[in-house]
């Protein structure tokens, strides 16, 4: 369901602007070899005014990844870049604002249907169609400063690290 954008353009205003600027940025078109999939609230319509748009990519060849992020975006406003260790996996981050958007590229040597950005979503948007009314709880959630993932945590009275304990959910639900 998430891997075309296209459904952001009958989404809210702000998914509508999201599907704009990531298609004239290009980014789903530069990347394509990389499957990036957009990931995290603006999808779920779950977002904060903050919110950024998380898109994450199954990279195998991370030197060739960074080359690729450096020669196409670090132009942006406050580009970063960043590789480091995420449960036990080499990850490289790239993050910056275009129009209006903060942006974080996401490089896992995992497939995008394996990564946790992706299950949490599929899950959060699973719990989202079971339960309407929590999309306004969750916000709210979110609003004290709750992170997605302990908010929707937090609604299931499930305890432990919210992260984990999500994909345990969704497994014993059959979301994912």
């Amino acid at each position: 369901m998430f891997e075309n954008i296209e459904y952001l353009n009958s989404g809210t205003s702000k998914q509508k602007k999201a599907y704009h600027v990531i298609q004239l940025l290009g980014i789903m078109d530069e990347l394509a070899i990389y499957t990036p999939v957009l990931c995290g609230t603006i999808p779920l319509g779950i977002d904060l005014p903050q919110s950024d748009l998380d898109i994450i990519m199954y990279v195998k060849d991370f030197p060739l990844f960074e080359r690729k992020l450096l020669d196409q975006f670090s132009h942006h406003e406050k580009f970063r870049l960043k590789s480091t260790i995420m449960r036990n996996e080499k990850v490289i981050k790239a993050n910056f604002y275009y129009q209006g958007f903060e942006f974080e590229l996401f490089g896992q040597n995992k497939p995008v249907h394996e990564q946790y950005a992706y299950l949490h979503m599929v899950i959060e948007h699973n719990l989202l169609v079971k339960n309407p009314k929590w999309k306004e709880k969750v916000i709210q959630l979110k609003k004290q400063g709750y992170k997605t993932e302990p908010a929707f945590c937090t609604l299931l009275n499930v305890s432990g690290d919210p992260y984990d304990q999500l994909i345990e959910y969704g497994v014993l639900q059959g979301f994912i």
